[in-house]
């Protein structure tokens, strides 16, 4: 992300404004902040992007070695 300019010529720094709004609500029906905190139904954070980072981390890859990505048995 960098500086960008609108079309009527108004620049736009993106990583300030992500700073800026990162523990806002997202909008959508996901139920996370800007910065990606799973947030709970009173607006607390129940669990911090890093804890959902690990938790996906942890998962482990799966075993793709067998399959034909273009369907072809």
């Amino acid at each position: 992300m960098a500086i960008y300019k609108t079309a009527r010529g108004v620049e736009i720094d993106m990583i300030k404004m992500v700073q800026k709004n990162e523990m806002e609500l997202a909008v959508g029906n996901a139920k996370v902040n800007a910065r990606g905190d799973r947030i709970g139904t009173n607006g607390q954070i129940i669990k911090t992007r890093e804890e959902l980072l690990a938790e996906r981390a942890g998962m482990g890859a799966k075993d793709l070695s067998g399959h034909d990505p273009e369907g072809k048995e």
